[in-house]
């Protein structure tokens, strides 16, 4: 007998759908939707138990590899749950965190061996509560979960987030532990409610991470301190920004020295930047230019804005034997912002009359200051074969572009001068440029930089 056509088909039960499409669906849930259908009825609390399922979210967001989990002995459910539990506030941050220290490690084990022994172990959520409660100031979540895989570093040399050594300066900045951090945090006017995070034990050169949003900084924004010298206000102090957060500030770095940005020298991290195209080859030589701004050398007021090179040359060693020759004199043309050329012409580099033959490399570092916040140098060096003695030829030196980080003029002076608070970096009065190595002894001195036994050698 035929049914009714009126008769409704029965209603489709949730106990009926077969497994595999339901597990599939579950699949593309994220975690939280996925705890979620485990309270929802029977049925769904066991397909959410599925331990396929918890994989792809442990390795996701806790980056747990299958080697970790066989030796935790545990269902992928049960080591998500229990590292949530721990880690849970940062799960937003973990994994680029955890992935950016483990890709540092590795990278520097092989180069850098005892930098990774100078790392110190992690720290628990009692140690940073207790840190908040000694500064009265809550610590942004992502620099408590970095802090939560390692307490920064102890306080030795070479420093985990840099070096520079530049004829007699030097420095080598650590990233500070926990408690050395809130040693220094900072209540005073111009640098209120600051908290550093790295330290030079050479310079005195700290960077800062603004707590809260007071005296013209952004909530969370990384600096290095820059004090005014055009005024006798110890509170005005002007910033050269490096970060919007730490989460920023932090991974940007290590994708630097990971990927080569960084070079390694002497077993440091130099903080020289290459630019690919700053490349020229004449001939059989080959000459490269990597740059970095110095701001324990620099200032807002007045404009003096440091900048180191470190240029290499370089000969094919494809090259015949008798290309081999020897560097004789340099000639710079340095540019300001404004257009203004100096011309700087002398014997050698550095001192020095570097001999290059084939697969032959010279490196050398010097330095250049500008009243601008940008500028440019360009050039050619003079050498002569030594199979040849009277042949001479001229080596281009590529143009390579120099410009001052972002920076914010301190409020104090602002005040003073009845204006806005935010400015950006043409709002400086800038002079013209001076590259007198006097001058240069004088700035160290304003800045309370410990003198060095001799001089920069500049434009060499």
């Amino acid at each position: 007998m035929a049914a009714p056509l009126d008769m409704e088909p029965p209603a489709l039960s949730l106990e009926l759908l077969p497994t595999d499409p339901l597990l599939l669906i579950l699949s593309f849930l994220d975690y939280r939707d996925l705890m979620s259908c485990c309270r929802l009825s029977r049925r769904l609390n066991q397909l959410s138990s599925h331990d396929p399922l918890w994989k792809r979210h442990c390795k996701k967001y806790w980056l747990i590899s299958d080697e970790e989990k066989s030796r935790r002995n545990q269902s992928w459910k049960a080591i998500f749950i229990s590292t949530y539990s721990d880690l849970g506030r940062y799960i937003r941050y973990y994994a680029t965190l955890k992935k950016a220290w483990d890709d540092l490690e590795k990278y520097l084990g092989q180069r850098c061996p005892r930098m990774i022994g100078s790392l110190k172990e992690s720290v628990r959520e009692e140690d940073l509560d207790a840190v908040e409660a000694q500064i009265g100031c809550k610590l942004p979540d992502d620099y408590r979960c970095s802090f939560r895989i390692h307490n920064g570093q102890k306080l030795v040399v070479p420093g985990l987030m840099g070096s520079m050594a530049l004829s007699n300066h030097y420095r080598s900045e650590d990233l500070l532990d926990i408690d050395t951090a809130a040693g220094g945090f900072q209540q005073r006017l111009g640098l209120k409610q600051c908290l550093p995070l790295t330290f030079c034990i050479h310079t005195g050169l700290s960077q800062y991470m603004a707590l809260e949003s007071v005296e013209g900084r952004n909530k969370y924004e990384i600096f290095y301190q820059c004090p005014d010298q055009m005024t006798r206000n110890p509170s005005a102090i002007d910033m050269f920004i490096t970060g919007t957060s730490y989460l920023e500030w932090f991974t940007s770095y290590v994708n630097k020295v990971v990927t080569g940005g960084y070079p390694i020298i002497r077993d440091q991290i130099f903080r020289y930047v290459h630019d690919k195209e700053c490349v020229a080859t004449t001939g059989d030589i080959t000459v490269s230019v990597s740059t970095s701004f110095l701001p324990e050398l620099s200032s807002v007021h007045p404009p003096h804005y440091f900048f180191t090179y470190r240029i290499r040359i370089e000969m094919s060693k494809d090259a015949l034997p008798e290309k081999a020759c020897q560097l004789d004199s340099r000639y710079w043309r340095i540019t300001n912002a404004k257009g203004d050329v100096e011309e700087v012409q002398g014997p050698g580099v550095v001192g020095e009359f570097p001999i290059i033959g084939p697969g032959g490399v010279y490196e050398y570092t010097s330095c250049t200051t500008f009243s601008t916040t940008s500028g440019y140098m360009e050039g050619y060096y003079t050498f002569h074969c030594l199979y040849y003695k009277d042949k001479f030829f001229n080596v281009t030196i590529p143009r390579f572009h120099m410009v001052c980080p972002t920076f914010k003029v301190s409020t104090a002076r602002m005040v003073s001068r009845g204006a806005e608070t935010n400015h950006n970096e043409h709002a400086v009065d800038e002079d013209e440029d001076s590259t007198d190595t006097d001058e240069y002894e004088d700035r160290r001195r304003v800045l309370d930089i410990p003198a060095p036994s001799g001089r920069c050698p500049r434009h060499t």
